[in-house]
């Protein structure tokens, strides 16, 4: 759907979030035409002879915080798990339909796993840091697992850079080597961020980031999602409306009746998805009359 609405209110940016290390910017964003789409084209997908997607189109643009909404059980982590080839590591797991990042599907025959997974980053629902790793080397482990070479400076350089851009910065620099599993539950989930973006990844998928944590915590993360987002495209699955509607730009509501597979309802602006939805279905979701 097209149709212009007012701008979904979305927080500003953190603090720290453009301040410079010293001695200039350590990090410049891409430019706009080569931030990356996503898009799924008839995805379905099954775990044994129990299908869980059925024909999912969805088109999530460069540059935006696309976010996937529904009640539990409807597909949406499933779907998020296909974006960067997790789902297959389920034995059971199959898959039909393509999934495109700039045109190439990353299902192609021959394309190794670890190339879509370093350009399509995922965090997941719980905070995963290393416990027993420092803060410094949980945000440079992603590298040791794509083979990326750095030298010490360029080291130095990258964790500072990913930790100020997941905004952590101000809160960590001088305890880089402390354990990571030290911090709090919005401090961890933020170096897992950092983690994701040391290796440069073009699209970051985010499975309900925030639901483990405070207020405080989530605001602090919807923030630096924000910001973000003019870097990396974001893919987001929350149960949290207000939050779908502070940091999205994009909006699939997805539904799964009576035992039959997940699919898409709606999918469109988010000013357009929460505020004149075509779908009655979509309407008493977003504001909490079922799910």
């Amino acid at each position: 759907m097209t149709t212009q609405m007012d701008q979904v209110p979305t927080y500003g940016p953190p603090p720290d979030a453009f301040e410079p290390p010293p001695g200039g910017d350590l990090y410049q964003p891409l430019p706009a035409d080569d931030l990356a789409e996503l898009e799924a084209r008839s995805v379905s997908a099954w775990f044994g002879e129990r299908k869980v997607l059925d024909r999912i189109w969805l088109r999530m643009p460069p540059g935006q915080v696309t976010a996937l909404i529904g009640p539990s059980g409807c597909g949406k982590s499933t779907f998020l798990r296909i974006l960067n080839r997790m789902h297959e590591l389920v034995p059971s797991a199959q898959l039909a339909g393509e999934v495109l990042l700039d045109g190439d599907d990353i299902y192609t025959p021959g394309r190794r796993v670890t190339d879509a997974r370093r350009d399509i980053g995922m965090v997941f629902q719980k905070p995963n840091p290393f416990p027993s790793m420092s803060i410094y080397d949980n945000v440079v482990a992603g590298l040791k697992l794509t083979g990326t070479r750095v030298s010490r400076d360029s080291k130095d350089a990258l964790v500072e850079e990913c930790l100020r851009r997941a905004g952590l910065w101000n809160e960590v620099h001088g305890r880089l080597y402390q354990p990571g599993g030290a911090l709090s539950g919005g401090q961890q989930q933020r170096l897992c961020i950092a983690r994701s973006l040391a290796v440069r990844p073009r699209v970051l998928l985010m499975d309900e980031p925030c639901s483990a944590l405070d207020p405080t915590s989530t605001r602090v993360i919807e923030e630096t999602m924000t910001v973000l987002a003019h870097e990396v495209t974001i893919v987001i699955v929350t149960h949290n409306m207000q939050q779908a509607a502070r940091v999205s730009q994009q909006c699939a509501f997805f539904l799964a009746e009576q035992g039959m597979p997940g699919y898409i309802v709606e999918s469109g602006e988010t000013a357009q998805i929460f505020g004149a939805p075509a779908d009655r279905r979509t309407a008493d979701y977003v504001h909490g009359r079922f799910g």
